[in-house]
Order: structure tokens, then C-alpha cells, then sequence
């Protein structure tokens, strides 16, 4: 594979192309780098990533971004037990630090004092006017810079990479977005840039990796950097630097940095290709680095064959399987654990300060407090230990529960009482911009199945069975899944309205649009999360009338935590569907009048009733209004499926939904350290 050569950075060799960057991990201690930092890259490293880049350091106080933000001052000893893990692990894999300056992008909450940026423009999450730069400010921040690199140098690492992407005071001064000066550091907006990496370079010294990670189109053409204008940036700054990563985002557009599921992988392919042709046209040849949401290795593979790229940026793709450079380099490619770009917990810049992680690998950021059980690297189980381990449940939770099982060494039945394992998230690839999440279940399964787990669908386990299966010595788990919540609503039963759950309706989905006559398609989500808005998103785009109904000020609040809040009510706007905001649904009721026949989603088979009214009141007026529907679904809360669970006594252990609805992330975490306690001597 040419993704496993070696790449020339400078002075020095990375033993593959694969990139993993830096991004913000929270795992820091105070301001500094941590021993859970150390064990996050150690084990990067050691799963085979070429370069490893620690996350970004601010190069000087007036920048605190998030709370946990490591400042570059307070580094040293960090990035030095840093770069002796990375290089005792990983076979000869660089560690670079990562430098910058969120300038007007920051935050004051931590600091109490202003923000420093190029001109005065708002910031446009919090609305804070920054503060306008003097000639000492600057001064200060390209001090900095130098010292910081020094400091990274001393400290054993082999080089540093300059951000002039998102959330960059070096991008602000490139854009005319922000940098409306009219002093020198105006008038050759591309002199700050220099001056950075001038100081960087001086200070790190000739024999140091110098990158720098470039926003080459803000998505703001009307002032912004265009790939145009980024390819003449990119020229002009590549004689200074050893590589350069082509990235894109704005002020405006921090979302679109890094998108999730909803966004093309690999959307910055053509972006990469044009600026690395400009850069040879010019005569550099740096390597350029291709990110955006590469994390299948085929397409990473095609993207360095086909002169797209030097070298690829697979981060999220390593947090997901922290062992990919070893899985491709022992041709293995199907036992990648697949990233599904949820975001979900990977994305941690958030007030709530989360520490980043992976639904499918819980121990992702975890790795000094909660290590994974099983080990990394292409997969064999342990040998037998004879014990039986006795799964019920295919979805997230049983899967997970079933391969830990088998790699530790153990002979697994897992029983489904459907037709088919994957459980809620395979039912929910069927809706609009969720369709990446059915490859995690199908990986999951596929790994059963090759670990030699026993799989049987349209199996359902009895009480007198796990009864007889732990009276034989087995482990049993519980991955029972989830029932129907109790509406907040009232009902009337003429009407037969969905009670939770779109499940059903989204499996059958072109069966339930057939059958419903005419009318619109009302959606209830108390819950402000992905389902409802995927719902919404899919019956219009099946050309139906959609209303969406959220308590919310605006739709999908809780998407905020993933970066899809604004992407999806554009989605929403574009395609037709009516957001019903801050409404709060009272009642379904029965027909009043007509003869028009209309199929409710429920969790029996659906009956024909008459139309329907959505009865919706105003949280904050209390006015109340009926929409007529054709279809209800009730994307609300549900509730654990125990009734296995209480027919056996509660003498077994349980994972995922059956305990408490979530998500897949607890589901998987629960699944493997139920296998783990089991192990220790419980039920």
C-alpha cells in the first residue's frame, strides 16, 4: 500500500502516511499535559499512526479557548513523556506538537480578559467584539510562538505543526474576513503568517519537522479565502514549512471543519488536489496532507495513488480503532472498527468539558481510568477457557458483549428474537443522513461471527433456558434493548397515535408512506436529538408534508454537542419542513369529521382510523392548535425492556438499553465490562 510508505518530512521520516492530528481531547491537567495525554498517543502510536500530533497548545496566556486547553508555557515535561511513549511505541513515528492562537475565536470566560484578533469583528458564537491588536500584542504572540517551539525542541518531540486553520489568530490575519487593518499587518495580510513561521523555524532550529495546517476555502467568497486565493497563499508560505494540511473553515463555517455523518467523506479531496498542484507548479515539493473526514482506508489509499495527496489524515478513524496502521500493514482491512463520524463524543469543545472519546471504542480517551479489555491490533481470541457465555440481545450492547467474550477466550451464544441483529442503530441507517451508523453493526457482527460467536435470530430466550445455561456454568448478559415510553400526551384511542419509538416505521419505512393517505407527516421530538430531525429530514424527502414539533427555540437542539445544530435546520428549511417550535403536544385525537382513512405508526400492526389532530400548545403562551395529520411518529423517550430481566430475578447482568435508554456509546461500554464482571465471579 502506498499509504504504508515511508514519508520524507524534512529531516527526518515518518515510516508510513498516516496522520494522526491534533484536536482537542480535554485529557489535560489543569493546563498541561497529562499522563492520560501520554497513554492517548502512546497508544496511537504503538497501533502503527506515522506522525502523531499532540493537541494544540496555546503559545501564549491572552489565548484560553476551553477550560482544559494546554498552554505551551506549561508544556515541557508533558511533551517530554510524550515524545518517550510515542517513540518507545510506534515504530519509528514522529511526535510533533501542535502550535496556535484561537485569537478572536477563543473565549473569556477563563481568562476574564479580552480577546486578541486582528480587527474588530464579533465572534460569532458568543457576539464578543475582540480586541484590536497593537504592535506589542503582536509582538508578544510571535514571541510565542518562538518560545513555544523551543520548548518543543528541548523537549524531545521531532517538530511541530502551526495552525493557520480553524480557530487560528494565523488565519484571521490571512482573511480579509477578519483582518479589515489598515497598517502593514493589513496591506500584506500573508505577513503575519511569515512571521510565524520565521519564529517558528528559528527558534525549533533547521533539523526540526515545521507543518503548518492551512484553511484553504472559508466558504465565504465575498471576502473570505477562496481555494484560489489559498493556492497563492499556500505557495508563498510553502518554502517556509516541511509539510502543509489543507483544511477548511471560517468563522463562519466552524462546523464545517469537521462535519459529521451528513457531509461527504473525503470532502476536501479536490480541494487537495488543487492546492498541491499549485504547490508543484511552483516547484515545492512538500508533502501536502489531505484531511476532511477520510476514515475509510480505500479511499486513503486511492487518495495518495491517485496524486491527490502526500499523506492522509485519518484522526477520528484512529480514535475509532486506535490499531489501523497495524490492521493495514497485516492486510486485515476488515477488521478496522469503522468510525461512522457521529461526533458524538469525539467532539469535545463544549462547556459540559466531556473528555474525548468513541462510541465504538469506550476506552478511547479512557485509556489510563478504563483500558480497553481486549487487545489492539489485528484480532485472536485468547485461548478457551471453557466457560459458556450466554448473550441475549443483537443489538450495540450484545454484539459488543459477545466479541469482548470470544477474544477473551470464551464460547459465545447470542440469541436475537428478531430476524436480524444491529438492534436500534441498524433500523435507523434507513433515515435521511444516518446511514454510516449500520456499518458499526455490521462490523460488530462480522467479528462475531469470525471469532466463532453463535449467532441465532428468531430466538426468544426464555427465563427456564438462562435458568438451565447458568445452572451449566455459563454467563449470561442482558442486552434486552428498550420498550415504548409513556407519552406525555393524551390519547384518544380511536386514534391509535405511535407511542415512542419510530423504530417500525422507519424499517418499513415505503410501506408505512403507502399506506397512509394524503396529509402531513407530524414528527414529535421532545427530545430535540437526531432521530426526530432524520424522521423529519426523510418523509420530506419522500415527498410527503413534514412537521416537526420540539419544545425548543430550534430544532435538533441537543446536535449542538455533535456541531450539526445549524447544518441540520438548514437541512430542515431546505427541505420544506415545517418546524413547530416551542410547542409542546397535549393530544392526538380521533376524526371529527370526513371519511379519510389514515395509518398511525404503533408497535402492533398498524390499524386504518380516520385523520387525525395534533393538538400542540405554546410553551411559553400557552395558545393552543391542532395540526392535522396523516401520520404521527412519536420520536420521544423510551423505557428499559426488563421483563427477562424480572422473570429471572434480576440475577444476571445487564448492558445498554435495559438498564436505561442511551445511546450506542453506553451500550457498547456496558456490553464489554458485563463480560468483565462476569469474569470476576458475579452473575
Amino acid at each position: 500500500m502506498k499509504l504504508l510508505e515511508p514519508l520524507p518530512l524534512g529531516g527526518r521520516t515518518a515510516p508510513n502516511r498516516l496522520l494522526f492530528g491534533p484536536h482537542e481531547t480535554n485529557l489535560g491537567e489543569r493546563r498541561a499535559i497529562s499522563d492520560r495525554h501520554v497513554a492517548y498517543y502512546r497508544r496511537r502510536a504503538a497501533g502503527g499512526a506515522g506522525v502523531v500530533v499532540v493537541e494544540e497548545a496555546s503559545v501564549h496566556a491572552s489565548d484560553w479557548p476551553y477550560e482544559r486547553c494546554p498552554l505551551a508555557a506549561d508544556c515541557g515535561p508533558g511533551w517530554r513523556a510524550v515524545a518517550d511513549a510515542v517513540h518507545a511505541a510506534g515504530e519509528g513515528t514522529l511526535a510533533l506538537a501542535a502550535l496556535g492562537h484561537a485569537g478572536g475565536q477563543g473565549s473569556s470566560a477563563y481568562s476574564q480578559a479580552p480577546l486578541w484578533a486582528p480587527s474588530r469583528v464579533p465572534e460569532v458564537n458568543s457576539r464578543e467584539v475582540p480586541k484590536w491588536m497593537e504592535a506589542d500584542d503582536i509582538a508578544a504572540v510571535l514571541e510565542g510562538f518562538g518560545s513555544a517551539a523551543r520548548l518543543a525542541m528541548a523537549s524531545g518531540l521531532d517538530g511541530l505543526e502551526v495552525n493557520a486553520g480553524q480557530f487560528s489568530l494565523v488565519r484571521q490575519f490571512l482573511s480579509g474576513l477578519t483582518n479589515q487593518r489598515g497598517d502593514e499587518w493589513g496591506t500584506d495580510r500573508l505577513r503575519f503568517a511569515r512571521d510565524v513561521l520565521g519564529a517558528v523555524r528559528g527558534a525549533a532550529g533547521a533539523a526540526a519537522v515545521v507543518g503548518v495546517r492551512l484553511s484553504c476555502d472559508e466558504l465565504a467568497p465575498w471576502a473570505g479565502l477562496t481555494p484560489e486565493l489559498a493556492a497563492d497563499v499556500a505557495v508563498a508560505l510553502a518554502p517556509l514549512v516541511d509539510y502543509l494540511v489543507v483544511v477548511r473553515g471560517s468563522i463562519f463555517t466552524a462546523s464545517a471543519t469537521r462535519p459529521d455523518m451528513h457531509e461527504q467523506p473525503g470532502f476536501n479531496i479536490e480541494l487537495c488536489r488543487s492546492i498541491r498542484a499549485a504547490v508543484r507548479a511552483a516547484g515545492s515539493q512538500i508533502p501536502v496532507v489531505l484531511q476532511g473526514s477520510v476514515v475509510d482506508p480505500g479511499q486513503a489509499e486511492w487518495a495518495v495513488g491517485d496524486g491527490v495527496c502526500d499523506a492522509v489524515e485519518m484522526t477520528r478513524a484512529q480514535i475509532a480503532d486506535p490499531a489501523l496502521g497495524c490492521k493495514l500493514a497485516a492486510s486485515v482491512l476488515e477488521q478496522v472498527r469503522p468510525c461512522v463520524l457521529c461526533n458524538q463524543l469525539c467532539q469535545v469543545r463544549d462547556a459540559r468539558n466531556p473528555i474525548v472519546s468513541c462510541i465504538a471504542e469506550p476506552s478511547s480517551g479512557h485509556e489510563v481510568d478504563d483500558p480497553s479489555p481486549v487487545p489492539d491490533g489485528p484480532g485472536v481470541p485468547l485461548p478457551a477457557s471453557g466457560r459458556v457465555v450466554f448473550v441475549v440481545g443483537g443489538g450495540p450492547a450484545g454484539l459488543e458483549a459477545a466479541r469482548v467474550a470470544a477474544l477473551r477466550g470464551h464460547s459465545v451464544l447470542l440469541v436475537e428474537a428478531a430476524a436480524r441483529v444491529g438492534g436500534g442503530p441498524a433500523v435507523a441507517s434507513q433515515a435521511v443522513g444516518r446511514e454510516r451508523l449500520v456499518e458499526l453493526v455490521r462490523w460488530l457482527e462480522a467479528e462475531c461471527r469470525r471469532l466463532g460467536v453463535v449467532i441465532d435470530t428468531g430466538h426468544v430466550a426464555t427465563a427456564e433456558e438462562l435458568a438451565k445455561a447458568t445452572a451449566e456454568g455459563a454467563g449470561v448478559v442482558l442486552a434486552t434493548g428498550s420498550v415504548d415510553g409513556v407519552p406525555g400526551y393524551t390519547v384518544d384511542r380511536a386514534a391509535r397515535p405511535s407511542q415512542t419509538e419510530p423504530w417500525n416505521f422507519l424499517s418499513s419505512l415505503d410501506s408505512w408512506l403507502d399506506r397512509a393517505p394524503e396529509g402531513a407527516v407530524v414528527v414529535v421530538d421532545p427530545i430535540g436529538g437526531p432521530i426526530g430531525v432524520s424522521i423529519a429530514e426523510t418523509v420530506a424527502a419522500k415527498g410527503r408534508e413534514a412537521h416537526l414539533v420540539t419544545q425548543d427555540n430550534i430544532a435538533g437542539n441537543e446536535l449542538a454537542r455533535t456541531g450539526d445544530l445549524a447544518p441540520a435546520n438548514v437541512r430542515l428549511q431546505q427541505a420544506g419542513v415545517h418546524i413547530e417550535r416551542r410547542s409542546i403536544v397535549r393530544a392526538v385525537t380521533s376524526p371529527t369529521s370526513g371519511d379519510g382513512n389514515v395509518a398511525l405508526e404503533h408497535k402492533s400492526v398498524p390499524e386504518t382510523v380516520g385523520s387525525v389532530g395534533v393538538e400542540v400548545e405554546d410553551r411559553f403562551t400557552g395558545e393552543r392548535r391542532t395540526i392535522a395529520a396523516g401520520l404521527v411518529v412519536d420520536a420521544g423517550f423510551l423505557l428499559p425492556d426488563e421483563a427477562l430481566w424480572h422473570e429471572t430475578g434480576g440475577a444476571h447482568q445487564r448492558a445498554g438499553d435495559c438498564v436505561a435508554p442511551r445511546t450506542v456509546h453506553e451500550a457498547v461500554l456496558e456490553g464489554r465490562r458485563a463480560v468483565v464482571t462476569i469474569e470476576a465471579g458475579e452473575p
